[in-house]
């Protein structure tokens, strides 16, 4: 049985964040959706929030599970039997820094292997920083999240939709 790891902070899960978990889905047993804390960045949900956020969405794939997870991915990865990691590529910016982790991943755990996924072009654009961005001002943000996140999204940064 292979058990796969997404890790992210997911602040907030994204429309490209679910279609990897889809797509990733489909190529493991078991794959663990592990809501990380990145500590170069100010979330704007809880751990706890974004779990529920995020389970939320994925209540029809019945091989993936969320998880809240502190510390190294590998060591988190260790606690839960999985020996490989999932990553997404919106573009050439992300190819280098995931090269660099997916290295130093493997240095730490010889066992571990890195899945790149590319995002498909609806989802190559955007991420969940930009995103905050655009709500930020009131914007509509409902293409790029579900429609229950950009609704926690507006409520949590006090701002009106707007098309």
């Amino acid at each position: 049985m292979v058990t796969a790891v997404f890790p992210g902070s997911f602040d907030p899960i994204t429309r490209g964040h679910l279609d990897m978990i889809q797509r990733a889905s489909r190529l493991v047993d078991r794959l663990i959706v592990a809501v990380m804390v990145n500590t170069s960045k100010q979330p704007l949900f809880t751990m706890t929030e974004k779990v529920a956020m995020i389970s939320d969405e994925l209540t029809d794939l019945p091989n993936v599970e969320v998880q809240a997870a502190t510390g190294l991915t590998v060591d988190f990865m260790a606690s839960v039997h999985a020996t490989v990691l999932v990553r997404g590529l919106r573009n050439e910016q992300d190819f280098g820094y995931e090269r660099d982790i997916a290295w130093i991943n493997k240095s730490l755990d010889e066992t571990i292997e890195t899945i790149c996924l590319i995002a498909r072009p609806p989802y190559a654009y955007f991420s969940s920083s930009l995103i905050k961005e655009v709500a930020k001002m009131g914007a509509d943000v409902s293409k790029y999240v579900p429609t229950a996140v950009a609704q926690k999204l507006h409520q949590r940064l006090g701002t009106d939709q707007h098309d």
